[in-house]
């Protein structure tokens, strides 16, 4: 495979890192010194000091540089591939959840939802746009929306999804209270109770407790931290089980923070649409990536409209609105026709106020902030993992999103962990919410959507010696 001149160049600094040339702390040259000593543009020194940053080698302070951040060898190792056994199940978990959402609001150190801090959104603009809403809208915003939802707001998720190299247009989005409420209509869509839905494993405990609700049989599927769900164990399941719906987090997934690669998206909608098997595609965290650029969706690819592709503002701009969306493909109309029903519509005033806050270019200038103090915490998470929990702890390193995946060591129990944190005021998600079988006992999730400061550190420390202490 032919290597990039952007690659050479991180692949010359990766080397002096690992001898120990550069060590933890220094400097490193400046872009400009970097292009000069190299002979290569701008945007390829900038590519190969990214390349070094997705590796957890460097990473950038504003005003000052690049500096070296730790050295491999303090690195937490990536965790494997899941293997879920279907014929064990887990014990209820109902209960857990509802503390963890219940310690959120309750003055909790929250590392174990994955919502951004009030802290990193735009509330003051956020405001601006609503009194500007309530201004020109029918009513002042008290009238009913039309079901589909409002039509500017339509019009820019249709114009942003050109990104990912999709064409939608407005007819083919309808605005939902949230990305939950979206996959609710489209597991509705596309099966009945007693179907089989597959799943990758694990997958945020909102999603299982969705299908069991609805009386559907989950199929957990082996998945890479890295690259998602496997390929080849979906493919299996396709050809021999009666699999009747697909749910897929192709973009930094939750809680793994995996990214399907591009082939494995176009091999993914290639198999769904020779079986014809509809795949829910939640993209609630597409516009959180880490790179130079959105990453492509199974939709982008999709030419059957069989892919149903859900969304939503709540990972990245305001969760209480409960603004998200459907792109249903050949299931549109009946999407359509259960919004009527069960919601008739939905809350103008805040579509209004995210439509105008989209159009005057504020959300793009917000999400790179947002995606730069989010990259740079996972970092800052990683290094805290790397030096204060147990020895063989590994953890995740996500390309996107919020949330981090740690597995301690086998002897280690998160619930046992979750317990001992609470009494601490730390909430954290134990491994166990996120599968019905009898798995991740010594995994864990963590947010780091917070404003990282010295006593988030004090408190990653803390669980640290906590899960040192279980051992």
């Amino acid at each position: 495979m032919k290597e990039y001149r952007y690659q050479q160049v991180a692949e010359i600094i990766e080397q002096q890192i690992v001898k120990e040339i550069l060590r933890t702390g220094d400097k490193l040259p400046s872009l400009r010194m970097i292009c000069m000593e190299n002979e290569v543009s701008l945007s390829t020194a900038l590519k190969a000091y990214y390349t070094l940053e997705s590796k957890f080698l460097i990473e950038s302070r504003p005003k000052s540089g690049y500096f070296v951040s730790y050295a491999p060898k303090r690195l937490p190792g990536i965790p494997q591939k899941s293997n879920p056994l279907q014929s064990v199940k887990a014990e209820d978990i109902d209960e857990l959840i509802g503390k963890v959402y219940h310690q959120n609001t309750t003055g909790h150190t929250a590392l174990s939802l994955a919502i951004p801090a009030q802290d990193l959104l735009p509330g003051a603009k956020l405001n601006k746009e609503l009194v500007l809403a309530s201004r020109t809208l029918r009513g002042s915003g008290t009238a009913y929306e039309q079901v589909e939802g409002n039509e500017r707001l339509r019009r820019q998720i249709a114009r942003r999804s050109t990104a990912m190299g999709t064409q939608l247009g407005i007819q083919d989005i309808v605005i939902t209270a949230g990305c939950v409420e979206a996959i609710s209509y489209a597991l509705r869509a596309t099966t009945v109770r007693g179907d089989q839905l597959a799943l990758e494993s694990p997958v945020s405990f909102g999603m299982l407790q969705l299908a069991q609700d609805l009386g559907l049989h989950v199929v957990e599927l082996p998945t890479d931290p890295q690259t998602g769900v496997d390929i080849q164990a979906f493919k299996k399941a396709l050809e021999t089980q009666q699999i009747n719906a697909c749910l897929l987090i192709s973009n930094f997934s939750n809680p793994l923070g995996s990214c399907m690669p591009d082939e494995h998206k176009r091999e993914i909608v290639r198999l769904i649409e020779k079986h014809q098997v509809p795949l829910i595609e939640n993209d609630i965290n597409g516009d959180v990536y880490f790179g130079q650029q959105r990453p492509t969706c199974c939709k982008s690819y999709d030419q059957s409209g069989l892919v149903l592709w859900c969304g939503s503002f709540s990972k990245t701009l305001a969760p209480g609105y409960r603004v998200g969306w459907i792109a249903a493909g050949k299931f549109t109309d009946k999407v359509i026709k259960m919004k009527r029903y069960h919601a008739i519509a939905g809350t103008s005033i805040t579509q209004e106020a995210i439509a105008g806050f989209l159009e005057t270019g504020r959300y793009d200038h917000h999400l790179r902030k947002l995606r730069q103090t989010l990259y740079s915490n996972s970092l800052q998470y990683a290094r805290v993992i790397g030096d204060y929990f147990p020895e063989g702890t590994m953890a995740s390193r996500p390309q996107g999103g919020s949330v981090l995946w740690v597995e301690l060591p086998p002897n280690h129990n998160t619930l046992k962990l979750y317990e001992k944190a609470i009494q601490q005021n730390i909430s954290i998600a134990p491994g166990s919410l996120f599968t019905l079988q009898k798995q991740f006992d010594n995994c864990m999730r963590l947010n780091y959507g917070v404003v990282y400061n010295d006593h988030v550190e004090r408190i990653l420390k803390k669980l640290g010696t906590l899960a040192k202490a279980l051992g």
